[in-house]
């Protein structure tokens, strides 16, 4: 069962950028991760952009409607989707995290942060007007709460990395769930805390949300909060429980590294963490730092040391096309095929997007992916050949 298929009423949305909407609810008792599986319907549509709501100086938010008449979305809070249209005449595909919760099954928003040099972001900012069409595809990225089912949650993010988390608190209200959550958010300064009213009032409306901003500069001498950056004492003081909540991390690589260091000399043990931080690109194109929910940094794949490689070339055999080719140590799969001239769809070429998912036959693969395949995936014989490398001769579904 997804959201999607939850019997429900229907009653007016409130509290979200896309405006009035309809919010699903719940004709039965239902739980994030427990009563209500995680997503598995995928879907790949154009989308057309109803609104175009600024939220900060430098965040917007795009609400997007399927072309598809009667179209409901399933997916998961923390799920992201790739999009794709041309730009400058060059077709341009980035993934973003979805913002809106899926209990409003018939829109989608994304809330973009404008990153300088960004291809598509400038893009969104400067040219995206209401009635334009993109292409999307997903959800994909096992980053949420449902993955993850806890009774009591930390939720640590720093700037656009928030978007996971607006996602996750807007299910939670619409659902009127019982959740223990506490969130902790950085940010440069005050005039850039992502949805800060929306948040405030979601921790009015529930009891057991705790929320709590930190600033890291205040040039206007207008903040009371904590100052500064995340350190073990802020947040041990912040949140005296933190060992024993499930915690999801988004954010730049920069805090990212920080967060994990501070979780393990607090105690946290590392099954307890989760996090997700984008480095994406499209393969082939241009580096370009343009994607949310974090600020990025694009990669076009290299050899990369950190796969484990078999000691000598491994025999790669494609059943459907009927290709052969040799894999040199230190060379994923993806890259094997396209150096043959073998044409496998792909977008970040760093296993977070999924969109490369093929099934493995026969042999051995190393992978190495950032959660754009699920276990359950890789127990049916999926596997993302971007970040995967031969364990010996191997033949593919593709």
């Amino acid at each position: 069962m997804t959201y999607a298929d939850i019997p429900t009423t229907w009653a007016p949305a409130v509290g979200l950028e896309e405006g009035p909407a309809l919010r699903i609810v719940p004709d039965l008792p239902t739980a994030l991760g427990r009563d209500v599986l995680p997503a598995e319907e995928a879907f790949e549509q154009e989308m057309v952009v109803r609104r175009v709501v600024p939220v900060t100086h430098d965040v917007l938010t795009v609400v997007l409607e399927p072309t598809v008449s009667g179209s409901r979305l399933a997916f998961d809070a923390g799920q992201y989707v790739v999009v794709g249209r041309e730009v400058d005449g060059a077709w341009t595909e980035r993934c973003y995290t979805i913002s809106s919760p899926p209990t409003r099954p018939h829109l989608l928003t994304l809330t973009v942060k404008r990153m300088p040099g960004g291809v598509m972001t400038a893009w969104w900012h400067e040219e995206c007007r209401p009635g334009d069409r993109v292409h999307v595809r997903g959800p994909l990225g096992s980053f949420a709460v449902a993955e993850h089912p806890a009774e009591r949650y930390l939720l640590l993010s720093a700037g656009s990395g928030v978007t996971p988390t607006l996602s996750t608190l807007r299910t939670i209200a619409d659902l009127a769930e019982d959740l223990d959550v506490v969130v902790v958010h950085s940010a440069r300064t005050p005039t850039d805390l992502v949805c800060r009213a929306e948040v405030e009032a979601l921790a009015v409306t529930l009891p057991r949300l705790r929320v709590h901003w930190i600033c890291e500069e205040d040039p206007e001498g207008t903040w009371y909060g904590p100052r500064g950056r995340l350190t073990d004492d802020l947040l041990a003081t912040l949140v005296p429980d933190l060992a024993d909540r499930e915690v999801l991390s988004c954010g730049p690589p920069g805090y990212m590294m920080g967060v994990r260091a501070t979780l393990a000399r607090l105690g946290v043990e590392p099954a307890r963490c989760h996090e997700e931080s984008f480095v994406l690109g499209a393969v082939g194109a241009p580096p370009e730092p343009a994607v949310d929910p974090v600020d990025p940094v694009a990669v076009v794949p290299e050899p990369r040391p950190e796969l484990a490689a078999a000691p000598t070339e491994a025999l790669v055999r494609f059943g459907r096309s009927g290709l052969e080719l040799r894999c040199p140590p230190g060379t994923t799969v993806l890259e094997a095929a396209q150096q043959a001239g073998l044409a496998i769809p792909s977008s970040c070429g760093a296993g977070l997007c999924g969109t490369c998912k093929i099934t493995l036959l026969d042999g051995r693969v190393d992978m190495s992916h950032s959660g754009g395949i699920r276990p359950r995936e890789i127990a049916a014989g999926a596997f993302l050949p971007c970040c995967s490398t031969p364990d010996g001769d191997i033949v593919v579904d593709a």
